[in-house]
């Protein structure tokens, strides 16, 4: 334990000799003092990805409606709350669109990272989506940019919380949460086969990702043409990795969406002709932002 203590205190220099004097507003508050409990649940991710697959390589997938029923319903209500939440605290605080610092509006930055410090708790909770898709079975799903998104989604928030907890960094988590209410309603519902006919709007919701990707990089930009004391650092970093995101899913947009009809026919199955778990073999998964490949 002296040894994993020191360990711990070692990284935290690192960190705060890197990045500056944290927040102070968050100190206390639940998984931010340490950054080694948010390492070492990612590196648990990783593991249960690669254990969980040689687990259930010879063991029948498991269906999990019930639990994916409740849990999609839970992901649809804590996002609905942070999306209410973020705009009525950015409101109160009376938050500048192009810019927003992390100290003039008072007890409205407090409310705001309030709200955040769920947004990054949700980071978490949303490891699952991957756990789910390796006792389904469903490895097809499990691509680099799915993995990559978790994973970096829940380290990158825990700095956010800890040195930009409020301010300019209210923007994407708003249009994230209403992104994850229209999502994790559609995979709601793909739950049960009788609502497979009424799921037609899956490809808008890859667009609207895309939308939301370049709106908030747009965002972090006005505060580099316009400055207004945000961090500089901060917006670089935001913006270059929005960019990735970008890049990788357009790869994946162009590859389920564009490809050329007469391989779509040859390679796709009528959406709902087979369901397989309670969601259609052809169905269209993704989490947290992002939206994984078909099962092919």
């Amino acid at each position: 334990m002296e040894h994993l203590k020191a360990f711990d205190n070692e990284v935290n220099a690192f960190l705060d000799n890197m990045f500056g004097p944290r927040d102070s507003r968050v100190r206390g508050w639940f998984l931010l003092d340490s950054y080694l409990p948010t390492f070492i649940l990612t590196v648990l991710y990783l593991l249960s990805i690669w254990l969980g697959n040689k687990y259930m390589k010879n063991r029948p997938a498991l269906s999990l409606r019930g639990i994916l029923t409740f849990y999609n319903l839970g992901i649809t209500l804590l996002s609905a709350y942070m999306l209410v939440e973020l705009i009525l605290s950015s409101w109160e605080g009376g938050y500048n669109l192009q810019c927003q610092n992390l100290d003039s509006a008072g007890e409205g930055d407090i409310r705001v990272a309030k709200v955040l410090w769920w947004y990054y708790f949700s980071k978490l909770v949303e490891f699952l989506d991957t756990i789910f898709f390796v006792l389904r079975k469903k490895t097809s799903q499990i691509t680099f940019l799915h993995v990559y998104h978790h994973a970096s989604m829940f380290n990158i928030w825990w700095c956010v919380l800890n040195w930009i907890p409020c301010g300019q960094s209210f923007f994407g988590p708003t249009l994230n949460s209403f992104i994850h209410i229209l999502m994790y309603s559609y995979y709601g519902l793909s739950v049960f086969p009788s609502m497979h006919k009424y799921l037609w709007w899956k490809k808008y919701l890859t667009q609207a990702q895309l939308v939301q990707f370049v709106l908030t990089i747009t965002h972090t930009l006005s505060a580099v043409v316009k400055p207004c004391g945000f961090p500089f650092g901060c917006l670089v970093f935001q913006s270059s990795y929005m960019m990735t995101l970008v890049i990788l899913f357009l790869n994946f947009y162009v590859q389920t969406y564009r490809r050329k009809p007469a391989k779509r026919e040859a390679r796709e199955q009528p959406a709902g002709k087979e369901v397989k778990n309670g969601l259609p073999k052809a169905h269209l998964m993704a989490a947290n932002g992002v939206t994984n490949r078909k099962v092919q």
